[in-house]
């Protein structure tokens, strides 16, 4: 087995947007997602890499031409399913959800605290696309 100890986060969610520019600009402002490389040519984005924390998000806009495209489903087309969901560790869960909503997030589950630990909620970002927003952490020992 190989694996990366030198990286800040060896599993990165990717995504991939239909207006890649204005969901850039939607992440960062509404979620807190900081720009750490955008590779583009006007409106299509061939790769951008956004972090959060000591995390990272990779998108780009959505391409039915290539090989890696073709694989990759829009929520709108399949029903607003996911077959996955990126989970963010915020500090103030409280504030995140009210930036979120102000931005103008569509809440699936209303923030609450959970029986696990911690408090969550999770929404839609403008495109679709399920994201959860907690204080749990799982790299932290729950006692």
């Amino acid at each position: 087995m190989n694996t990366s100890t030198d990286t800040r986060s060896t599993i990165i969610p990717c995504l991939r947007y239909r207006d890649a520019p204005a969901a850039i600009d939607w992440l960062c402002g509404a979620f807190g997602f900081t720009k750490h490389a955008v590779y583009a040519d006007g409106n299509t984005v061939h790769h951008a890499q956004l972090t959060f924390g000591n995390g990272m998000l990779m998108l780009g806009s959505t391409d039915n031409d290539s090989e890696w495209g073709r694989q990759i489903a829009q929520p709108d087309e399949i029903g607003l399913r996911e077959t996955q969901s990126p989970c963010v560790i915020v500090d103030d869960v409280d504030a995140h959800y009210s930036r979120a909503t102000a931005a103008g997030a569509t809440i699936v589950q209303d923030i609450a605290d959970q029986d696990f630990g911690g408090r969550a909620y999770s929404c839609r970002d403008p495109e679709g696309h399920l994201w959860w927003f907690g204080s749990y952490d799982p790299w932290k020992a729950e006692s």
